[in-house]
């Protein structure tokens, strides 16, 4: 196998004839377009400090280049797993007497740890790559930094399981989603710290004997922990679904600003060989406020309401991050599953023949599976591309009649009964506002790029979690 000590060490090295590229070398003529058998390794292996070659069976195709790189698409497998390409690179250094080439495929695999790193396993990956041409560059790091980020996108299997060992920190380990979370990532291998306020709790929970080598910590020891990990995961804060008290609501806002301060601010003073590279910190669809009419993507404004206010105050406090660190905030929907969330307070009630929508029927429902959920969360953890604000929430968000509809269908009980919305206010008070009105939200970040939902559809959640 072909291999260059850097993509810069000489244009030599890539032939331009016609319509085609050709990679020399040693014992190798691989044409454009001749692809090698994905088991197979063959074909051209370009490898450089930024782009080492493994057996990783991830391409990365190259489409309209110009004498160097332009355009890419990361593939898991070949060729119907090719997808669209997201960026460019180099776009400022283009010549138009240059010829254009087409169908050039170069193995890659993980990159060293100087560089934007490439997962394996078919995931959305953010890449450096560099002009093979430009005479500018007199190293591979100016050529970097000239030629700047490629953020590619693939289809193929982009929530796998695959790529390096990661060490994660995380908050709210003990709760609906962190429990799944911290499941997950010990199953796949990585190294999970917990981190808490109840050590006791969280080792019950996470017993040694089943959960050997997961460290717990409590307060007073988070920076220990979080010094060292790949990423923080920052998932606490206290139920809200309950009677809204002036007390209740303090404590709803204090508790997940308080967390997200001190997980900011340890990462913020860990010392640069041991800071984390990504925080993944949870807020909420609340975001958005409420409406029966409008649709809510990440673009859209926050609204004026009280958990409106929270998230906002919640998601400025985790932008305090320094350093370059990666964040990114999850607005997270209705987390589905059948231990705990929304069903399960739904589910007893439909089991006694008692079921029926909550208030109108008419409010959205934003929704998301858990193990999807989940799945973002780690994907965020890994792939670069992930950065900023993304809906946690399944594609296709339904009015809570449905909701009860399907729900009922599925258990086989009527959804008859409607719970009055002057009920739901006598209970919980102003906390009814979770259950009375709603917010259709759109997951479109997380689609751009390219975000495998195992459930998108409300019925194949249900009947995934209410009958397995």
């Amino acid at each position: 196998m072909l291999r260059f000590s850097s993509l810069a060490a000489s244009a030599a090295a890539f032939a331009v004839a016609g319509d085609s590229a050709i990679f020399r070398g040693p014992g190798l003529l691989h044409s454009a377009g001749r692809l090698p058998p994905a088991p197979v390794l063959s074909g051209a292996c370009v490898e450089s400090k930024f782009l080492p070659c493994t057996t990783s069976r991830s391409w990365i195709r190259i489409t309209n280049t110009m004498a160097l790189v332009r355009e890419a698409v990361l593939s898991k497998g070949m060729p119907s797993g090719l997808t669209r390409h997201n960026s460019r690179v180099c776009s400022q250094e283009r010549s138009s007497s240059s010829t254009s080439l087409s169908n050039v495929f170069i193995r890659t695999g993980p990159a060293s740890t100087n560089a934007s790193t490439h997962y394996g396993g078919g995931s959305a990956a953010t890449v450096k790559l560099f002009s093979m041409a430009n005479q500018k560059c007199k190293s591979a790091s100016q050529q970097t930094r000239k030629c700047g980020k490629l953020v590619c996108n693939a289809k193929a299997s982009p929530n796998g399981s695959e790529g390096p060992k990661m060490v994660v920190a995380i908050t709210g380990a003990t709760g609906f989603v962190g429990s799944r979370l911290v499941e997950r990532l010990v199953k796949d291998g990585h190294e999970v710290r917990i981190l808490t306020r109840s050590e006791t709790r969280a080792r019950e929970i996470f017993p040694e004997t089943r959960y050997p080598g997961v460290k717990v910590a409590e307060e007073s020891r988070w920076d220990e922990l979080i010094q060292g990990s790949t990423g923080v995961v920052n998932l606490a804060g206290s139920p809200i679904s309950t009677r809204w008290t002036p007390e209740v609501k303090a404590e709803i806002k204090d508790c997940r600003v308080a967390a997200t301060s001190k997980v900011v601010q340890a990462i913020n003073s860990a010392p640069k060989e041991a800071r984390p590279a990504v925080l993944v910190s949870s807020t909420a669809v609340g975001f958005y406020g409420t409406s029966e009419t409008s649709a809510f993507d990440e673009t859209s404004p926050s609204g004026d309401d009280y958990l409106a206010e929270v998230c906002r105050v919640w998601e400025e406090k985790a932008k305090g991050l320094e350093n370059g660190t990666r964040l990114v905030l999850i607005r997270i929907g209705v987390v589905l599953d059948k231990d705990g969330g929304a069903l399960a307070k739904m589910v007893p009630i439909f089991s006694i023949f008692a079921g029926g929508p909550l208030g109108s029927g008419k409010q959205w429902f934003s929704w998301v599976h858990r193990d999807d959920l989940v799945s973002m969360i780690i994907e965020s953890l890994r792939n670069p591309a992930y950065e900023g604000v993304i809906n946690g929430t399944a594609p296709n968000p339904v009015r809570m009649a449905e909701m009860c509809d399907r729900l009922g269908a599925i258990l086989g009980r009527p959804s008859w009964l409607p719970v009055p919305e002057f009920a739901l206010k006598a209970i919980l008070g102003e906390g009814a506002t979770l259950v009375l009105e709603g917010q259709r939200v759109l997951p479109k970040r997380a689609q751009e790029l390219g975000f495998s939902f195992k459930y998108r559809y409300i019925s194949d959640a249900l009947k995934a979690i209410l009958t397995s």
